[in-house]
């Protein structure tokens, strides 16, 4: 157990104490008695979480401490800890918040993702699938819209909807890449021909 995969399990363990500050934020509005520093912590464990990804990355890289752990680890965070915020921030009812479809989309696509993931694995044995740009775009454009309404910025309102339909199409734009690579691994690998005659005989 590393330093850098303990920073990791912290950021995990940190997603419940995020998710359930922001829940309460959002029944003390519904309440019309709203309690801000119950924001302002949901917004820096957030930040805190978000921070320790390049923590973790750091000791790894500089202190020789990469892992198999890790490497299964990290990714899985960083995930939980940007679908968690998105899914919280779409269902909890802030004032600004993020459309439900928004979410929909995200969960979608890192569902098909993964399952695409599984499939190749299974069929060809071997994935090959690194991070491409647009996907790093995407989770940007999603970090920003998230930290736009844990900062409550309720003006300008026009720049949130700016964010979330840029995001949108990124995730968009990734997914149907990832999607298009996995097709392509699978052609490459042989199982996405239609089986000939004598393969049934």
């Amino acid at each position: 157990m590393t330093t850098a995969n303990k920073v990791t399990i912290t950021r995990m363990l940190l997603i419940p104490v995020f998710v359930g500050l922001s829940i309460y934020y959002a029944q003390s509005l519904h309440r019309g008695e709203e309690v801000v520093w119950l924001r302002i912590a949901a917004l820096a464990t957030f930040v805190v979480a978000a921070l320790s990804d390049g923590l973790d990355g750091y000791l790894a890289r500089h202190y020789n401490q990469r892992s198999r752990l890790g490497v299964i680890l990290d990714p899985i965070a960083d995930k939980a800890l940007l679908l968690s915020a998105v899914i919280t921030l779409s269902f909890a009812q802030w004032t600004n918040a993020l459309p439900v479809w928004f979410a929909i989309l995200v969960i979608g696509r890192d569902i098909v993702i993964v399952f695409g993931v599984v499939i190749i694995y299974l069929l060809a044995g071997s994935v090959k699938m690194g991070p491409h740009w647009t996907s790093k775009v995407c989770t940007a454009l999603q970090m920003l819209c998230v930290s736009w309404i844990l900062l409550d910025i309720r003006q300008l309102s026009v720049i949130l909807q700016t964010l979330i339909w840029a995001a949108a199409v990124f995730t968009t734009i990734s997914g149907g890449l990832y999607i298009a690579e996995g097709i392509r691994q699978l052609k490459e690998s042989g199982h996405a021909h239609a089986d000939k005659p004598e393969d049934h005989a």
